[in-house]
């Protein structure tokens, strides 16, 4: 695509005999909210790792704003954020002290990332709490706003978000919905990783369900739906489970 903010083509990856990831290749559109779905053990954590710079692909290539991350893995560094599954937070600071850290760490200058914490923490609608208490005593759902905010420091283009709705309640999850839409409504690019269905099929323009290390279905949630039915009577997780089977995945 032309305005495809990032291409993956024929990725791959193995650990010894287990092959992670074989022959993955999509795009996301600048702007959009893009789903990676899949069953535990599908493929779909080291594909966003190979994505995030964290981990190299045997194979195959990825470009994200323009640069290769081959060639220009630091520029590429410089566009993402990363909102993990196990929260990555110090419980014995603040929340503030804990966004500035991280915007610090992210290059940003003392001022700066002083700056950011408080803006991306009013965003959270956390910032009666910024400065007031470890971040240990807060709630599930405070640490999974404080935990988007980290990834917003720096002012990325393209977030990576892994499960962030898990454990929370669900006034938590409706502020992490509308924070989500407002950040696309804002032109960032987004991937989006759950186990929730609803939460997909409610927020993602188009979805990949990924099983056995390849991406089996790509489409925008309604064409997937119509592909076993009416898609107004028709659940995403009904598509899941038809697509990659209702046996257990440990």
């Amino acid at each position: 695509m032309a305005d495809a903010f990032l291409i993956a083509k024929d990725l791959h990856k193995s650990f010894k005999d287990l092959k992670a990831v074989n022959g993955v290749s999509f795009s996301i559109e600048k702007g959009e909210i893009f789903g990676l779905l899949g069953p535990n053990g599908a493929g779909k954590t080291t594909t966003i790792r190979i994505l995030s710079t964290i981990i190299p692909a045997d194979q195959g290539e990825v470009i994200i704003g323009g640069y290769s991350l081959k060639n220009n893995p630091d520029e590429v560094r410089g566009l993402i954020g990363i909102c993990p599954q196990e929260l990555a937070l110090y419980a014995d600071m603040s929340a503030f002290d804990n966004l500035v850290f991280f915007g610090r760490m992210a290059g940003l200058s003392s001022q700066e990332a002083r700056d950011q914490a408080m803006l991306n923490l009013k965003l959270m609608g956390l910032e009666d709490r910024a400065k007031k208490g470890k971040v240990d005593k807060f709630s599930g759902g405070m640490k999974r706003r404080v935990n988007l905010a980290i990834a917003l420091m720096g002012h990325p283009q393209l977030l990576f978000l892994d499960e962030p709705t898990v454990g929370i309640d669900p006034q938590s999850r409706n502020n992490l919905f509308e924070t989500i839409e407002g950040l696309r409504e804002k032109g960032m690019t987004i991937l989006y990783t759950t186990h929730y269905m609803e939460e997909a099929d409610h927020l993602c323009k188009r979805i990949a369900i990924m099983d056995g290390g390849k991406i089996i279905a790509l489409d925008t949630p309604h064409a997937l739906k119509s592909r076993i039915g009416d898609p107004e009577h028709t659940s995403l997780e009904a598509v899941f489970l038809k697509l990659t089977g209702r046996s257990l995945r440990d």
